[in-house]
């Protein structure tokens, strides 16, 4: 699973340099355990890693440029992805 979270980091720092790599990867972590969670509850059979990786890789490449604008509007999440906290890569 580390590569496919890995995979996905490097594919959200290209399409926004506007956050960390730390940031990235716990926005990776938050879309990954998001989708599985969501499809769980549903009552869907798991379709494996490959297939939670090619929706997340969707919502990157759809939302990537602009997840970071995501906190403004959703302080939930704030503390997890706080700007100050990290050093931009």
């Amino acid at each position: 699973m580390e590569s496919h979270l890995e995979r996905l980091t490097d594919l959200l720092l290209l399409k926004n340099d506007s956050l960390a790599h730390a940031q990235a990867r716990t926005w990776v972590e938050l879309l990954w355990s998001d989708f599985e969670a969501t499809y769980a509850r549903a009552g869907e059979k798991y379709q494996g890693a490959e297939m939670t990786e090619a929706i997340v890789r969707k919502w990157i490449e759809q939302y990537g440029p602009r997840l970071h604008e995501f906190v403004a509007t959703n302080p939930k999440y704030q503390h997890l992805l706080n700007q100050d906290d990290y050093l931009k890569h």
